[in-house]
């Protein structure tokens, strides 16, 4: 099932005039819900406003970050059709921003926040952590033929339990969740909100990962992650299937109203930044800052775009496009 709804994911991304706009509108929903999973909060609102904003908050930029985090896993994993470890220390470096690479100095240990108990000690040793990190680099390219969800998952935890990082490893094994589909060909853009899925199954997620190095109980641990995989494409699906939709009601709209301002890259430009403004407009579509103001103001007098005064900025929202993004739910398939 789970297979059946990535291919029909995929297969809706691919109708997409610019894939690359997923990116953007779809990637940073992923990395705002596996930011919340390391209690980094931020509203829809506060990320699409403060964009680019030096005076966003610390919880957006982190989500910042972290997607720019994932377009350098992407871009590396297009490139060569690999996961080095030096695309992982390029994740987690652009995440982290810093590159203090895997850890050299042993005393990190996993403990319950409200207790203090410790619930994991990962290996400690900086060359037995290196090691372990080269065979999983191997794992994940091994032609074994083994499902490729099975390897993710699989991979995923024993990331996890490798913990390579000083810091980042919850958000860099997400990333290497979708990269890992991605390389397998299962989706050719990151696009799966596969962190909502362990945001809303916490409580599972760490008990899960933490009897299977106990206990070793493999079939339970990717049972759970695949299953996430199935709910996330399916939820994928639906929401593709409104931004194809919304994004042709808006061409049709520009070419009947706006005739004279229409372009293809300025429909992309509308739904790559549920926020805009001048600046934006300006250097995406190569035009004067004059003209960039111009445009803003007949789509705003349009009813396109919602014009909102924030601190000294003058912010275009694309209301149907930011309300489509911020209501997206779990279903089960």
């Amino acid at each position: 099932m789970a297979h059946r709804y990535l291919a029909e994911l995929k297969g809706l991304c691919e109708s997409l005039p610019n894939q690359g706009i997923l990116l953007d509108t779809l990637g940073i929903q992923e990395a705002k819900d596996s930011s919340e999973i390391e209690n980094i909060i931020t509203t829809h609102d506060e990320l699409y406003a403060g964009k680019s904003d030096a005076a966003a908050s610390p919880a957006a930029k982190e989500v910042q970050h972290y997607l720019a985090a994932l377009r350098v896993g992407y871009e590396e994993v297009r490139r060569s059709g690999l996961i080095r470890l030096e695309t992982l220390l390029r994740v987690q470096a652009e995440l982290e921003q810093n590159r203090t690479g895997l850890r050299k100095l042993p005393g990190t240990i996993l403990k319950n926040e409200a207790t203090g108990q410790v619930i994991y000690e990962p290996p400690q040793d900086a060359v037995e952590v290196e090691s372990l990190m080269g065979n999983l680099v191997d794992f994940i390219h091994a032609d074994d033929g083994l499902d490729p969800l099975l390897r993710m998952a699989i991979a995923h935890h024993q990331f996890e339990s490798i913990h390579p990082f000083y810091d980042g490893n919850g958000r860099t094994g997400r990333i290497l969740n979708l990269l890992i589909l991605q390389r397998e060909g299962l989706l050719d853009v990151p696009v799966l909100y596969l962190s909502r899925y362990i945001t809303t199954t916490k409580p599972d997620y760490y008990r899960l990962l933490q009897s299977t190095r106990d206990q070793g109980l493999w079939a339970e641990w990717c049972a759970y992650l695949v299953k996430g995989v199935a709910v996330t494409a399916r939820s994928g699906i639906e929401l593709v299937k409104n931004l194809r939709d919304l994004m042709q009601r808006t061409k049709q709209f520009l070419r009947e109203k706006l005739p004279k301002l229409y372009s293809q890259d300025l429909l992309n430009h509308l739904f790559r930044h549920p926020y805009t403004k001048i600046e934006f407009v300006e250097k995406e579509l190569g035009v004067s800052r004059i003209t960039a103001a111009k445009y803003l103001g007949q789509l705003t007098t349009a009813g396109l775009l919602e014009k909102r005064k924030i601190g000294k900025s003058n912010l275009y929202i694309n209301r149907p496009l930011f309300t489509l993004l911020s209501g997206v739910s779990l279903t089960s398939p």
